[in-house]
């Protein structure tokens, strides 16, 4: 199961789930585009990756597709290592709202990652906005996705 923390002190959201792969693996999944379109955002939803260069200093654009919707999210890497992806991230619909993610590829053992993110904002009212915007219910049904694929 995926946790989900509102930091009290800071406009920071940490996300913390295990999965049943290795750190590389996983790692690999939030860097090949194709992995990624599979994965990522509800289940409602279809991912269109237009622009991907996971590398330090590459960057990002892809599409959220439901029908004749579409929303459009980009950003730059800004460090790709083994155990850490540092990214912005911005919806297109609000420019203003960038977040820093710092991802961190823990190795358990025994095959097992603990994956944990912290996504910082701009404020305590951008924060509150995107959990109240439906962004759980989508990484959750995006992290179970994940996790079928890394079964496989």
């Amino acid at each position: 199961m995926t946790h989900v923390e509102a930091d009290p002190r800071l406009p920071i959201i940490w996300i913390t789930r295990e999965f049943r792969a290795r750190p590389a693996r996983l790692l690999r999944a939030h860097t090949d585009p194709d992995l990624f379109a599979q994965w990522v955002g509800p289940d409602s939803m279809q991912t269109r990756v237009e622009h991907w260069e996971a590398r330090t200093g590459g960057s990002f654009r892809y599409l959220s597709v439901r029908g004749d919707e579409s929303y459009a999210f980009y950003g730059c890497f800004h460090e790709v290592r083994p155990d850490r992806l540092a990214q912005t991230f911005t919806y297109e619909g609000d420019p203003d709202g960038v977040a820093l993610n710092t991802l961190w590829f823990e190795d358990l053992g025994d095959g097992r990652t603990r994956l944990r993110t912290r996504s910082l904002v701009d404020s305590f009212e951008t924060r509150d906005g995107w959990l109240r915007s439906g962004m759980e219910a989508g990484m959750q049904d995006g992290y179970r996705k994940l996790e079928r694929m890394m079964d496989e």
